[in-house]
């Protein structure tokens, strides 16, 4: 039978409607459940009573049944059937896969020193674009506008290879501004991290992100034969990207960008779309002047660009790139639009990605990545031309969260203060979090939104909450439309017919 006594409904399910199935989610086992709509009343009934704050008592049928009254497209429920239904959601308690125990609230667990697995170079403080919405004021970063030179590139793969210990894989991020305006030296560390990694017994995994300007095929033959991942970017349609995108002398780079773009991502027609091994993603910022982003997605794959990603901007409210509150709704629809799109193209064997949508339950992170996220600022540091590190490449610039110098004279030596901050800021510090049915899904958030947002790391941007629940909705509901029903494919991952 089930028994719902003391247990935290709101917290530990979530119930919801997407296209044309009713779903419930279990937070703490991560299973999805595919019920019927005559399931899906009593669901919300279950969360009503709760909601009401009144007890789950014995005649809990009689509460049910008082909560989910009769319209003329629902009649009213049977109470045999509603005792039925609530037999089989009690087989499913029983089994752990719905009403799940709910997780201890315990934080991770980290080493006393921190274990820096991946690092972003930042090799190019200067851009050949003038983004508008651009976080690092196009490309400067509130300072001056400088090329990394080899000797401090040198310094952080040697860093990043020290304070990984143990671990045989480290990651390299080539970031800017724009990475290819320093080429040169980018190639030279490529080289240097190859061989310095090889005599320690280790492989970097390199990535590197670019506005394309630059992508001609000397540097597309280099990423190649080099195995290099890459992030291009493009925001979609011509007048999008152009309006958002332009040189400095306000041309629009879409006609510069696009056929370069387009011959280098068919050379990766196998890239993962979960952005592991050598990879591209095509990445790209929506904003209040293209709400109908689906436009955009939908554009870029008929370009034949198979690995997209399209955030959200993150902007003051002033911004006229900024959402407006009325936004938040039309947003929402649009996720469900481009669900929709993908749902159909996949039903017509057309293979691809859109990176929010991509739960990875056969791959997902490990509980403490869930917990904490990115590992910003004790696993991954972003380094500036001058190698200050920091954080991530968000925070660099921000004297108040620079974490130390290669050039110091122990550059393994982490700020303690910081760390300590960045690993306690994990969901069950954001109180926003400790309640929320995505906490394990989407970890607290980005640090340097809620940052930017709220000025704290433990207080939520409340924006990409609203954001991040709704790519999930569509992503559950996708990964649904991909396992047949009743199937288990992986531990934690579960879809019953109810």
């Amino acid at each position: 039978m089930l028994d719902l006594l003391g247990y935290n409904l709101q917290k530990n399910i979530h119930v919801f409607r997407q296209g044309d199935e009713f779903i419930a989610y279990d937070v703490n086992s991560g299973s999805l459940h595919v019920v019927d709509e005559t399931a899906y009343r009593v669901l919300k009934a279950l969360l009503k009573i709760e909601e009401h704050g009144l007890e789950f008592k014995r005649e809990v049928v009689d509460q049910i049944l008082n909560l989910t009254s009769a319209t003329a497209s629902t009649p009213r429920l049977p109470p045999s059937e509603v005792e039925d239904i609530l037999s089989e959601l009690g087989s499913l308690q029983q089994e752990g896969i719905l009403f799940s125990p709910e997780a201890e609230p315990r934080g991770p667990v980290y080493p006393s020193k921190p274990l820096v697995k991946a690092i972003c170079l930042h090799v190019a403080h200067d851009c050949n674009l003038r983004c508008e919405y651009c976080f690092a004021g196009t490309g400067a970063f509130g300072g001056n506008r400088k090329l990394m030179d080899f000797e401090t590139g040198k310094r952080g793969i040697d860093f990043v290879l020290e304070a990984s210990g143990h671990r045989s894989h480290c990651e390299v991020d080539f970031f800017g501004g724009e990475p290819l305006l320093n080429f040169g030296v980018v190639k030279e560390l490529v080289r240097y991290g190859k061989e310095a990694a090889a005599n320690k017994g280790k492989s970097i995994k390199f990535t590197l992100t670019t506005n394309a300007v630059l992508l001609g095929d000397e540097v597309q033959s280099f990423l190649e034969e080099e195995d290099i991942s890459v992030v291009l970017s493009l925001d979609g349609r011509s007048e999008v990207h152009d309006r958002m995108r332009p040189y400095a002398n306000g041309r629009g780079s879409y006609d510069k960008v696009v056929p370069s773009i387009q011959k280098f991502v068919q050379k990766r027609p196998d890239s993962s779309p979960y952005a592991i091994g050598t990879y591209y993603y095509v990445r790209g910022t929506y904003t209040h002047f293209n709400l109908d982003f689906d436009q955009d997605v939908r554009h870029m794959l008929d370009l034949g660009m198979q690995r997209i990603s399209l955030e959200p901007v993150v902007a003051s409210p002033g911004e006229p790139y900024a959402f407006q509150p009325e936004d938040v709704e039309v947003i929402k629809e649009t996720y469900d639009r481009l669900g929709e799109e993908i749902a159909r193209r996949r039903t017509e064997g057309e293979e691809f990605s859109f990176f929010h949508f991509n739960t990875a339950f056969e791959r997902g992170p490990c509980l403490p990545k869930r917990l904490s996220g990115c590992g910003a600022g004790h696993e991954y540091v972003a380094i500036s031309p001058e190698g200050d590190l920091y954080p991530c490449h968000q925070f660099v610039g921000q004297e108040k969260y620079k974490l130390g110098s290669l050039y110091a004279a122990d550059p393994l030596a982490l700020e303690p203060r910081l760390v300590e901050a960045f690993r306690s800021a994990h969901v069950y510090a954001k109180p926003a979090c400790r309640e929320c049915w995505a906490r394990f899904s989407c970890s607290g958030g980005c640090h340097a939104a809620n940052s930017a947002a709220t000025g704290t790391l433990t207080d939520v941007y409340q924006l990409g909450c609203e954001f991040q629940k709704k790519r999930l909705e569509v992503a559950f509901y996708l990964k649904i439309k991909e396992i047949e029903p009743g199937k288990v494919t992986t531990e934690g991952e579960f879809l019953t017919n109810c």
